[in-house]
């Protein structure tokens, strides 16, 4: 059976640091008691810990799930996650559910053995998934972060998807791309279908409308999106432009321009929604929409206060967020440049 001795020695400290975060006996700071309750949960150490939480009432967790820890994108959420909890007094338990709606309800059943005080979820699944977390009034608060669930059984704290497909295809037109493609994420999920439906609300409101074979799921993967980029540029009549739905399919976009002997923007101009952390040495610059990360954390974590401490029983409420354009070196007028098929 684990003992404390175990947690110890997974996070890297003494006993007496991981007795005085399950007890609260001492300041610990946030970075060791992070790895003090990384450990708790790898080595499932969870049922002493879940009493005496229930003994106390309160666990000072906040749980955060992702759904995909391998995008760099929610790196920086569980960043700013992170600051943002230990502001509140509290500590950030991360869940990676890996885009999978089994996961997910494996690690949300975990979470309620933590006695975690508040749930902030990146959802996977359809509404009906949810019903039980819905329905158990002994549930933890959820805030659901950039996603959305139909029918609003959560507070919400998102991005204007549709905004941001429309504003990057917008700009696309406006320096005169006419045959513009996309590289979409899933469109069972508010981001891929909130973003596709912007690009091509965009076009429309131009006279157009794309080729359906200029139309691509990328599934919010780097691969998918690198192998949907090289059949696009190997078609006959490739489009001149493409509106990538995240920053990590953007990438995968780049890779294949590169393989195919491509170069942007000269003979594709490429336009996304996010960019990467950590590539700022990327040429060109990426043109594109940017969430307000920050401001969105900060929102959804005054949600979650309001419904932990019981000053708020309202109905669910939901605040959007409008995304920033954000203009690189990676769009050029279509007539700058020859676009020969490779």
């Amino acid at each position: 059976m684990t003992n404390i001795k175990d947690v110890a020695k997974a996070a890297g400290v003494s006993t007496a640091t991981v007795s005085a975060v399950i007890n609260e006996t001492a300041y610990v700071s946030p970075a060791l008691k992070s790895r003090v309750m990384t450990a708790i949960e790898a080595l499932n150490y969870a049922p002493k810990f879940a009493a005496r939480n229930l003994k106390r009432g309160r666990s000072q967790l906040i749980a955060l799930v992702v759904s995909d820890l391998q995008n760099p994108f929610f790196a920086r959420v569980v960043s700013a996650a992170e600051a943002a909890v230990s502001a509140w007094g509290y500590s950030l338990v991360v869940f990676n559910s890996d885009e999978k709606p089994d996961n997910e309800a494996r690690i949300l059943s975990r979470i309620r053995s933590l006695s975690c005080d508040g749930i902030i979820l990146v959802p996977i699944g359809t509404p009906e998934r949810y019903e039980p977390l819905i329905r158990d009034p002994s549930a933890a608060p959820v805030v659901l972060l950039g996603r959305e669930i139909e029918g609003d059984p959560f507070d919400t704290v998102t991005l204007d998807n549709e905004l941001a497909g429309q504003r990057t295809t917008r700009y696309l037109l406006d320096i005169g791309h006419r045959r513009i493609g996309s590289i979409t994420g899933p469109t069972f999920l508010s981001t891929g279908n909130g973003r596709l439906h912007g690009m091509l609300e965009a076009m429309k409101e131009r006279g157009l409308t794309p080729a359906p074979e200029h139309i691509r799921s990328g599934g919010f993967r780097e691969e998918i999106a690198y192998s949907a980029a090289i059949d696009l540029m190997k078609q006959p009549n490739p489009p001149t432009a493409l509106y990538v739905a995240n920053g990590l399919m953007a990438l995968g976009v780049m890779r294949a321009l590169n393989d195919c002997g491509l170069r942007c923007p000269q003979d594709l101009s490429v336009a996304s929604t996010d960019t990467l952390p950590g590539v700022g040495g990327l040429r060109p610059r990426l043109t594109r929409t940017e969430h307000p990360l920050n401001e969105m954390i900060d929102q959804a974590l005054r949600f979650l206060m309001d419904r932990i401490s019981g000053e708020v029983k309202s109905a669910p409420r939901r605040v959007v967020f409008s995304p920033e354009l954000i203009l690189g070196d990676s769009c050029a007028p279509p007539e700058t440049f020859a676009n020969p098929t490779p």
